[in-house]
């Protein structure tokens, strides 16, 4: 995937930085591909295209000042978040999943949705909604921005190094990585969705022996 990986190299440092900042708490960044992104910034970067260091460095910088952002935004418009219309750039039911996402994993949903495309987006957003004391949010959002960080990164560095030829490869690894990404999303609405046919028939049941 040459034009892929020439495109990432043209964007440099910078391009890289703020597109980890924007996806980690900005409406915008939403649709980025944050975890094939730092996968194959390590790649290159054991290719000699990026230093790995200062890779490091500014994507976890960026990943917490960036759920800094998103922390602030939901603070400040609070529960307006949940009115706010459907446009280009905003999706509520991205908002819903996270929420989900929130609800059921707590202060955890900070590192753990890191993992997770869109999800990370607005989950900072939801703590500050929630009003999550500063404190410990900055404590999981430096927890989750240092793994996340330095998982990927790591990660594609290893591949680059000890895998000959893997860029080759590329395309078809950066598709394994969406795939394994999506799959908590996907998990958590089977979940829901059959959590929201029990209750329907439950309800039906509870109507029938009423009648």
């Amino acid at each position: 995937m040459e034009s892929l990986s020439d495109m990432i190299i043209g964007f440099g440092y910078v391009g890289v930085t703020l597109a980890v900042f924007a996806e980690s708490g900005v409406f915008i960044g939403a649709f980025l591909p944050g975890d094939s992104l730092l996968f194959t910034l390590g790649l290159l970067a054991s290719q000699g295209h990026f230093s790995i260091v200062l890779l490091w460095v500014l994507v976890v910088v960026a990943a917490i000042l960036g759920d800094n952002v998103g922390y602030a935004t939901g603070h400040y418009f609070g529960p307006k978040i949940f009115s706010k219309e459907d446009s280009l750039l905003f999706r509520k039911s991205h908002v819903l999943q996270a929420h989900h996402f929130y609800e059921r994993h707590g202060k955890k949903a900070l590192i753990l949705a890191r993992f997770v495309p869109v999800v990370r987006t607005f989950t900072p957003i939801l703590a500050g909604v929630a009003g999550m004391h500063r404190g410990v949010f900055m404590l999981y959002n430096m927890i989750g921005g240092l793994l996340w960080g330095t998982l990927l990164l790591g990660l594609g560095y290893s591949v680059g190094r000890f895998i000959p030829g893997a860029d080759a490869y590329l395309e078809a690894i950066i598709i394994a990585i969406i795939i394994i990404s999506v799959l908590p999303i996907a998990l958590e609405y089977l979940r829901a969705k059959r959590g929201n046919q029990e209750s329907v028939t439950k309800t039906a049941d509870l109507q029938s022996e009423e009648q």
